[in-house]
């Protein structure tokens, strides 16, 4: 993994909008042309909705143009090896090849990489709806 996606997945931590779990979270996800999208979670008052990282640096990606993702960190700031929960690897795997490399970070770098196929074995597929 290039230490840049982990820097900007901390970037975006940074930015994170957490007043009610005081659980910061930041995703970066990188496309095979090279682009690398952010996000971070953003709470609202009618806790638990909001966004989480991974939704928001997917919809930046979406809004961008999309294309194949090929890496994807995740890190929180209080949680080392921080992985996206169940709604997010749906939502990622969505996105993503089973082949697609998933790094789990803390605030010093990648903590455990892994596959989104390993991630979400049987993810729903969205090829039975048509």
């Amino acid at each position: 993994m290039s230490h840049d996606l982990f820097e900007a997945a901390k970037a975006a931590m940074a930015k994170a909008y957490a007043p009610y779990s005081k659980f910061p979270v930041g995703a970066a996800l990188r496309t095979e042309d090279g682009r690398v999208f952010t996000g971070a979670n953003v709470e609202v008052a009618s806790y638990p909705e909001g966004w989480c990282a991974e939704t928001t640096a997917l919809g930046h990606y979406i809004m961008a143009g999309g294309g194949r993702i090929t890496e994807i960190a995740v890190i929180a700031e209080r949680t080392a090896k921080c992985s996206p929960c169940g709604g997010c690897r749906q939502r990622l795997a969505e996105f993503c090849r089973p082949e697609t490399k998933l790094y789990l970070c803390d605030n010093g770098g990648v903590v455990e990489t892994l596959t989104m196929g390993e991630m979400l074995p049987y993810g729903f597929q969205g090829d039975m709806l048509r």
